[in-house]
């Protein structure tokens, strides 16, 4: 059983920045943040393999990247020019498959808030 521990949300201003860090209690092979807003759906943000392949949605390209600290089994989201359709639970997840479709991973964390006021 991996347990994942997120943190970093927080309530922002539109544009601005935030870190979000999820922690492993140990390897897994691929790591992703998923976010999940109000009356919405969940969908795939950003993953990372141990190799250091990655995949992004759409819709953060160019404003999110995520990073991975294998050594300290940690992955972050760093998220910049945040908008207020950013605002949702954001949920580290883990597992053995790549990409960013939720059924390929099997362990979730409890998430962490983002808020952004325009």
């Amino acid at each position: 059983q991996v347990h994942l521990v997120e943190s970093g949300g927080a309530s922002v201003d539109a544009g601005q920045s935030l870190r979000l860090t999820c922690i492993a209690s140990e390897y897994t092979y691929c790591m992703a943040w998923f976010r999940q807003g109000p009356g919405k759906e969940r969908e795939g943000v950003a993953a990372m393999d141990s190799d250091g392949r990655t995949s992004y949605a759409d819709f953060v390209k160019g404003r999110f990247t995520v990073v991975r600290d294998n050594a300290k089994n940690t992955l972050y989201l760093q998220m910049t020019n945040l908008a207020p359709e950013d605002a949702a639970m954001y949920y580290c997840a883990a597992g053995l498959l790549w990409g960013l479709d939720s059924p390929s991973y099997s362990y979730w964390g409890q998430g962490t808030q983002v808020t952004v006021s325009s």
